[in-house]
């Protein structure tokens, strides 16, 4: 079965049985990876640019590496070295590079909607790879994928997303798809960082973390973004750690074992602590490595579309 749609812009509107499908497809190409030659020619022939506006180092490479073993040509444009820096306009970039014949676009960009507009600019399938604070759809993905390798399920499962609610595109895309596959999600940080109007996407509110650890299977700890401002939403780092931050000692004293995510880079000693981010609850790495099965999926359900 296709996805219902030619793009991934994002989870908002993504029926269930796309996400179903893409996390399916996902353990199939899991699978691949396993193997001693990581490699199929399903998109042999056709083209990918990586069109990232943003420093990246995850979700580029793990793009990248998604094209690769899927022996699709990849194309990555550099903002420094292009055009871009003598003037030229976003639109005339994006028109340049269609009439090379390209068949995919991997784009993020600072600015909202970014990717919705490329798709009335070229006939070329669009995957959002991180629109400003809008959403990152592929990370959302390879979190649940991750979360229902680990578990077995979604469905039920009780979510907390810890952290810098106001400033995340990782919170707004795993609350879209937590909520579509049936999970119960939740947020969890400083009423500074927590937008007014997030109970209205039906998820819980708590201001407490050990409340938050107690009443939860997973914590999705998010990284304080301290390029976006987000440090000036509480008196200083230590602070936010003594109170928010996930540690072996706040673990033990709720008695919880609870799985923890973290979509990186990861502030050690901030959000979370070495311990935690190094022990036997957290499945980082196993994030990582879901996330180019989960990459491979989407890119190729998109490319063998008409």
């Amino acid at each position: 079965m296709p996805l219902s749609s030619r793009h991934l812009l994002g989870l908002e509107t993504t029926p269930k049985e796309d996400i179903k499908l893409i996390l399916d497809t996902a353990t199939t190409f899991k699978e691949v990876l396993e193997r001693p030659i990581k490699r199929v020619p399903t998109l042999q022939g056709k083209t990918v640019v990586n069109l990232f506006y943003e420093n990246s180092t995850r979700t580029r490479i793990s793009f990248e590496l998604a094209e690769k073993r899927l022996s699709a040509d990849a194309v990555n444009f550099s903002v420094s070295t292009s055009s871009v820096s003598k003037g030229e306009t976003f639109k005339d970039t994006i028109r340049n590079i269609e009439a090379m014949k390209i068949d995919m676009v991997v784009v993020r960009h600072a600015a909202a909607g970014t990717p919705l507009y490329l798709t009335q600019l070229c006939d070329a399938h669009i995957i959002n790879a991180g629109d400003g604070i809008h959403e990152h759809p592929t990370q959302a993905l390879l979190d649940m994928y991750s979360i229902r390798e680990k578990l077995g399920r979604l469905e039920v499962v009780k979510v907390c997303i810890v952290g810098d609610i106001a400033h995340s595109r990782v919170a707004l895309s795993n609350i879209f798809g937590l909520k579509t596959i049936g999970a119960e999600v939740s947020v969890c940080g400083p009423a500074t960082m927590i937008p007014r109007n997030i109970k209205e996407l039906g998820v819980k509110v708590f201001y407490n973390i050990d409340e938050a650890i107690q009443e939860n299977d997973v914590l999705n700890i998010l990284r304080i973004q301290l390029e976006r401002k987000a440090g000036g939403n509480f008196p200083t780092l230590r602070e936010y750690h003594t109170s928010y931050g996930i540690t072996n000692e706040r673990l033990d004293k709720n008695g919880k074992d609870i799985l923890i995510l973290h979509p990186g880079p990861i502030n050690r000693g901030v959000e979370i602590s070495s311990e935690v981010a190094d022990g036997s609850h957290q499945i980082i790495l196993q994030q990582v490595t879901n996330g180019v099965a989960v990459r491979m999926a989407v890119l190729y359900l998109l490319g063998t579309q008409n």
